[in-house]
């Protein structure tokens, strides 16, 4: 479920829920990606990217640039793969809850 990008933390709480969206599309995908019995050529990346995006899931303030950077690459990646697109859809949607990136 999307929750508005102005919801930052729930009261009495120090939890971000954005980032337990990013958290929860990211372990999807990774169990999807795991459990899919084709090889593909840049399914190393795919893994590399998400376990990037774990990481900054588990540090609680992903920089939003690098979250856009590493959504393209998992995109590119297995973004062709039938059977992943939802997960792909659903981390699409957990990483636009965080907005645009910053212009600096």
């Amino acid at each position: 479920m999307l929750r508005s990008v102005e919801q930052r933390r729930v009261p009495g709480t120090q939890a971000d829920p954005r980032v337990a969206e990013l958290h929860s599309a990211v372990s999807r995908l990774r169990r999807q990606l795991a459990a899919h019995p084709g090889e593909f050529r840049d399914r190393g990346v795919a893994e590399e990217e998400l376990a990037e995006l774990a990481g900054m899931a588990a540090a609680g303030d992903p920089d939003i640039p690098r979250l856009r950077r590493s959504l393209l690459l998992i995109a590119g990646a297995i973004g062709s793969v039938s059977a992943l697109r939802q997960g792909v859809r659903e981390l699409r949607e957990a990483v636009d809850l965080f907005g645009r990136s910053p212009r600096g």
